[in-house]
C-alpha cells in the first residue's frame, strides 16, 4: 500500500531482489510533487480517498488499472529507479501494455529458462513438474512425453468439469467451442472462455515481472506467450473453472451478461486469492529448483 508522508528519492537504486513486488493503483493520478511520486485518488474498494506518497525504490512494479493516469515526470522517475510499469485491466484480468525498465537486475532466471527449454530431457522434467502442480500428485516415472501427460490431464479434467457442474447445479454437456462462431456456445462454455482469458492475463503479468521468456513454453509451443499459457494452466482446476461455473450459476439467477459477470468474479478472485503473487512463486519454483528435476 502507498504510504502517506514525504519519503523522497535517493540517487542509489535498491536492487530488485530487495524490493516488494507489485503495487496496484486504480482510479487516480500518478504525479510528482517535490521529488516524490504521489498517487492521488478519490477512493476505490481497496484504498480510501487521499494523496499517497509511493516508496518507489521499494517497489518492483506498478500496475495501473482503469481510471488511472500518469504524468511524464512520474514516468521519468520510474525509469530512473528501474521500476516497471504495467497497464492492466481491473484486478489484473487483462494486460494492455508493459513499460521498460522491467524485471530483475540480472538475467539469471531468463538464462535458466532458456537452458531448461533447450535441453530436451530437462524440458520434459519441467513439463512433468508443471503437470504435477496441476494434477496434485506424482506421475508414473516412465511417462516422459507430452502426449501421455496430456492424456492423464484430459481424464482428470473430465472429473473436474463434472464435479463443478454438480457443485454449482449447472447443466453440463461437455466442453464445446467453435472459434468461427463463439456466440454459439452456451453460458458455461462462454464463461470458461472469459475466465480463461482473465487468468491468462494474470499469467502474462507474472511472466513479465519475473523477466522470463514468454515464447519458451514447456507444454505449449506455437504461441508468442506460450510460457504464460503454461502458467495459466496451473490454475485451470483451482481458479479458472470454478470462476466459470460460479458465473454460469449467477447468470441463471440474475440473467445478466455472462462476460461482465465472469470478469467481475475473476477480478475479485484474482485479488482475494493473490493469484498473481502465487504465479510468480510458481515460476520461481519450476525454474529455480535443482538442476536435476527428474523424479524418475
Amino acid at each position: 500500500m502507498p504510504l502517506k508522508g514525504r519519503l523522497g528519492l535517493d540517487t542509489a537504486r535498491v536492487p530488485q531482489a530487495d524490493r516488494h513486488g507489485l503495487l496496484w493503483l486504480e482510479r487516480g493520478r500518478v504525479t510528482v510533487e517535490d521529488g516524490t511520486v504521489v498517487f492521488a485518488t478519490a477512493g476505490n474498494d481497496q484504498l480510501e480517498a487521499g494523496a499517497y506518497d509511493i516508496p518507489l525504490q521499494q517497489i518492483a512494479n506498478l500496475l495501473l488499472g482503469p481510471g488511472t493516469v500518469i504524468s511524464h515526470d512520474a514516468l521519468r522517475l520510474l525509469a530512473r529507479q528501474q521500476t516497471g510499469l504495467l497497464a492492466v485491466g481491473s484486478k489484473g484480468v487483462r494486460l494492455y501494455a508493459v513499460s521498460a525498465p522491467l524485471g530483475p537486475d540480472r538475467a539469471k532466471r531468463a538464462r535458466m529458462h532458456a537452458e531448461l527449454w533447450a535441453d530436451p530431457d530437462r524440458r520434459v522434467d519441467v513439463a512433468r513438474a508443471m503437470y504435477r502442480m496441476r494434477l496434485g500428485g506424482e506421475l508414473p516415472a516412465h511417462m516422459r512425453d507430452i502426449d501421455s501427460l496430456r492424456g492423464v490431464e484430459g481424464a482428470r479434467m473430465k472429473q473436474v468439469y463434472q464435479r463443478l457442474a454438480e457443485q454449482y447445479s449447472v447443466e453440463w454437456h461437455g466442453r464445446r467451442y467453435d472459434r468461427n462462431n463463439p456466440e454459439s456456445a452456451n453460458a458455461v462454455n462462454k464463461a470458461i472462455n472469459h475466465a480463461a482469458t482473465a487468468v491468462y492475463a494474470a499469467a502474462r503479468i507474472a511472466v513479465a515481472v519475473t523477466g522470463t521468456v514468454p515464447q519458451l513454453g514447456f507444454i505449449h509451443e506455437s504461441s508468442g506467450h506460450a510460457f504464460a499459457l503454461d502458467v495459466a494452466d496451473l490454475y485451470r482446476s483451482s481458479t479458472t473453472l470454478p470462476i466459470a461455473f460460479r458465473a454460469a450459476k449467477r447468470q441463471t439467477q440474475r440473467n445478466g451478461d455472462i462476460e461482465g459477470i465472469t470478469r467481475r468474479l475473476a477480478g475479485r478472485t484474482l485479488r482475494k486469492k493473490n493469484v498473481i503473487p502465487q504465479m510468480i512463486d510458481d515460476i520461481k519454483e519450476v525454474l529455480d529448483g535443482d538442476d536435476d528435476r527428474s523424479d524418475a
